[in-house]
């Protein structure tokens, strides 16, 4: 016999009946109702290693645009070099491998993405351009794309400046956040001078000025701190409201509806940690219901991440890209209240549970552990990290991915 809380889960749990994309959808049909006047779901992922939330997410990114009308994938990945992979997608500029490297994630350089991103090709062949599925780069970060086109710009407009404007500005290439902290601010002010002389030459360079914008961002987050007295004006905080401001700009256009990929902790709706303002914050207090946060995690297996050492560095100091093993979640886990309702994959609609039995919704209020791996890991003890979640202020939803295996990394060109 169950308790109430475990029994609820189990009448509501949706079974997933595939985790991969070009399958029947008859499973994901109740997803209807529950995204009933959404324009924003974020797809999370517990960890940027695990093929099956990749695979799970091109299913759920194939359903949304085929079936609800969904226009754009917004992607926790370089705004600076998403402007290639979208003429990839929508006109077939380019080659497919070449884009996907170009956003300069090793997360994203994978064989499951690269299939999403060839979908995305596939979909939007011989259809309008107005009826094309869109690919945004929403991080600003990893700049070499923007810097090559406003390098091309200045030489053909003013090839005396083009080197004493650039030159300060080159780090950004791939100068990670917070990776300069500078309470002047040069860099930015380096960048701010570049869009200040662009802005003078009228429509021809208008695009040169879209990665420009990028560049002044990018330098913002480069020379952030990564710990402030008001967590606010860190580099996370920052992070975090670029990318929900450049979600908003695809929102312009009212008949748009997004689909959100990225890392659970970016996509939840409260403040991360208690302190820094997410992603899915941002977007939960701009459009309310019409955002949907959905939280993916996993029961064990293994993914994909770079192995922190131990040591007092100024900055983590990681291994190469390695696989990751864990068992089954501990119990008064997140993950293992779902596994012992359903030990197979399905997902959970949390907005459900306006109407469950009141041990249901005091259990949604609560704080329990939950497993969250970004890019890195404490090497030794991440088997053994949990964060605290509140399910009812972070997620809307849930799904619940029973094996994790480890990403496939695309080979070296």
């Amino acid at each position: 016999m169950c308790d109430e809380v475990t029994c609820w889960l189990a009448r509501t749990a949706l079974p997933l009946n595939f985790l991969t994309a070009g399958v029947s959808t008859a499973d994901l049909q109740p997803l209807k109702g529950a995204l009933d006047g959404v324009r924003i779901v974020g797809l999370g992922e517990a960890t940027h290693g695990t093929r099956e939330f990749f695979q799970l997410k091109h299913r759920l990114l194939e359903f949304l645009v085929t079936e609800l009308g969904f226009s754009a994938l917004a992607m926790e990945a370089s705004s600076s070099a998403g402007p290639a992979v979208d003429a990839y997608v929508r006109h077939g500029i380019g080659d497919a491998e070449q884009v996907l490297d170009g956003l300069g994630f090793w997360t994203w350089r994978t064989h499951e993405v690269l299939a999403v991103i060839e979908w995305m090709r596939e979909y939007n062949r011989g259809r309008r351009e107005d009826q094309k599925v869109r690919f945004i780069g929403i991080d600003p970060q990893q700049c070499r794309g923007s810097l090559a086109v406003i390098d091309s710009f200045l030489r053909r407009t003013a090839p005396d400046r083009a080197t004493e404007l650039l030159s300060p500005l080159r780090v950004l290439a791939t100068a990670p956040p917070g990776s300069r902290p500078d309470p002047q601010r040069r860099l930015v002010l380096d960048a701010e001078e570049v869009l200040a002389y662009l802005r003078g030459h009228g429509p021809e360079a208008a695009d040169a000025l879209r990665h420009v914008q990028v560049l002044v961002r990018a330098a913002d987050l480069v020379t952030r701190a990564r710990q402030h007295t008001d967590p606010e004006q860190t580099v996370f905080a920052a992070r975090d409201r670029y990318m929900a401001d450049a979600v908003g700009t695809i929102l312009e256009d009212p008949s748009a509806k997004v689909a959100l990929w990225a890392h659970n902790g970016h996509i939840t709706k409260s403040r991360h940690g208690g302190a820094v303002p997410t992603l899915g914050q941002h977007l939960r207090s701009r459009y309310g219901d019409a955002y949907y946060a959905l939280g993916l995690l996993f029961g064990r297996g293994t993914f994909r991440a770079r192995r922190m050492w131990p040591g007092p560095w100024s900055r983590p100091r990681a291994s190469a890209v390695v696989t990751n093993r864990i068992g089954p979640a501990r119990p008064g886990t997140i993950e293992a209240r779902l596994a012992a309702a359903n030990p197979g994959n399905h997902l959970v609609d949390l907005r459900s549970a306006v109407d469950a039995p009141r041990a249901v919704q005091t259990w949604l209020r609560g704080q329990h552990g939950m497993r969250s791996f970004g890019a890195m890991v404490p090497r030794g003890t991440y088997r053994f990290n949990l964060s605290p979640s509140s399910l009812a202020e972070e997620y809307d939803g849930l799904a619940y991915v029973a094996i994790s295996s480890a990403s496939r990394p695309l080979p070296l060109s």
